[in-house]
C-alpha cells in the first residue's frame, strides 16, 4: 500500500465532452484556471491538453499550450506541468466497405510536430502513449507505431523531460519495458495505467494488479479508471502501491447527475487517500518521488 500519494489532475482531455458538461475548460485561460484550482485542492500535477477556443474541439496548437503554461507559471502556483504528446496520432478509417476513405478528423503528425510544444516549453513531464488501439466505438484508431514511439522517446529524453508512459493495455506495457531496455527511457520509469477505455484494459482490480505485477523493478506508477470507476480506482491504485489521477478528462460527474469540477474531483480523491490513512504529496515532494531533477524554467 502507498501511504504517500501523488495526485494528478487531467483537466480537460481531447474527447467530445464539451457538449456533455457545461464547464469543461476550453480556452487557455479556463484550462490554466482549472489547473490552478486543482493544485489548490491538492493535485501535485496538472495534465494538460488544449482545445480550439472557438469550437471546443481538441487541437495541438503550440501557441495555445504556451498561453496555458505561461498563465500557470505567472500565477506563482507550484504545480508540476504535464503536457500531452498524444495529439497527432489519430486515424479515422472509412466504413468497413471503404476503410481507406479516411475521415476528415484524421490527424497524423510527425514526431517533430508532436513534440514541438515540448521543445518550446520544457514541461517537467510529458506523456507518451505507448501503443495503438481501437479507442471507443466507430472507426477511430489511436495510432502510435513502434518506430514513431522510439523516435519520440529519444526526443523526450534528449530534452531532459520526464516521459509519463501511458499504458492502455498489456501490450503497451510490454513495449514500454522494451523502451527501458533499449535505454530510451531513463530510470526510474514513470507509467500511467489508463483503464476502462473501450477497448483497452478494463477498469478493475484484475487489470490493475496484472499491470503492477508486470512492472520492471524500481518503476513508479499511477493509475486511473474512467467514468464511474474513477474513484474506485483511486482507492485501488493506493492499495496496490501506486499514485492516482482524477479530472474532467476521465470523468464528468462527482455523483450521479451532479457535474464535477476538477477541483471537486481532486478534493474527493484527497478524502479517499486520507480516509485510507494516507497523505497527499506536495508538488515539491512529488518532484523527488518522480525523479524530476531538472529545474523548471
Amino acid at each position: 500500500m502507498n501511504r504517500n500519494v501523488v495526485i494528478t489532475c487531467a483537466v480537460t482531455g481531447s474527447a467530445d465532452t464539451v457538449n456533455k458538461h457545461p464547464d469543461v475548460p476550453v480556452t487557455p485561460e479556463q484550462i490554466a484556471t482549472a489547473s490552478i484550482e486543482a493544485a489548490k485542492a491538492g493535485a501535485a500535477i496538472a495534465h494538460i491538453h488544449v482545445r480550439d477556443p472557438k469550437t471546443g474541439e481538441a487541437c495541438r496548437d503550440p501557441h495555445l499550450y504556451a498561453e496555458v503554461v505561461q498563465r500557470i507559471r505567472d500565477s506563482g502556483t507550484d504545480v508540476v506541468i504535464n503536457l500531452t504528446t498524444g495529439m497527432g496520432g489519430d486515424i479515422y478509417l472509412g466504413p468497413p466497405d471503404d476503410p481507406l476513405r479516411l475521415g476528415q478528423a484524421t490527424d497524423m503528425a510527425s514526431a517533430a510536430e508532436r513534440l514541438e510544444h515540448i521543445r518550446d516549453l520544457l514541461p517537467e513531464i510529458c506523456t507518451l502513449d505507448c501503443g495503438t488501439m481501437n479507442f471507443g466505438e466507430g472507426n477511430y484508431v489511436m495510432t502510435n507505431t513502434v518506430d514513431m514511439l522510439r523516435v519520440m522517446a529519444k526526443g523526450i529524453r534528449d530534452l531532459g523531460v520526464k516521459p509519463e508512459v501511458e499504458v492502455f493495455d498489456f501490450g503497451h506495457l510490454w513495449f514500454a519495458k522494451q523502451l527501458l531496455e533499449e535505454g530510451l527511457l531513463d530510470p526510474p520509469p514513470l507509467y500511467q495505467f489508463c483503464l476502462g477505455i473501450p477497448y483497452g484494459a478494463e477498469a478493475n482490480t484484475q487489470s490493475m494488479k496484472g499491470m503492477v505485477d508486470n512492472l520492471p523493478p524500481g518503476a513508479i506508477w499511477s493509475g486511473f479508471g474512467i467514468g464511474a470507476m474513477q474513484m474506485p480506482m483511486v482507492a485501488q491504485a493506493m492499495l496496490l502501491g501506486g499514485h492516482v489521477r482524477v479530472g474532467l478528462e476521465d470523468n464528468l460527474y462527482l455523483d450521479r447527475g451532479v457535474h464535477a469540477t476538477n477541483a471537486t474531483l481532486v478534493d474527493r480523491a484527497v478524502n479517499i487517500v486520507e480516509n485510507l490513512g494516507g497523505t497527499v504529496q506536495t508538488p515539491a515532494r512529488a518532484r523527488v518521488t518522480f525523479g524530476l531533477d531538472r529545474v523548471m524554467v
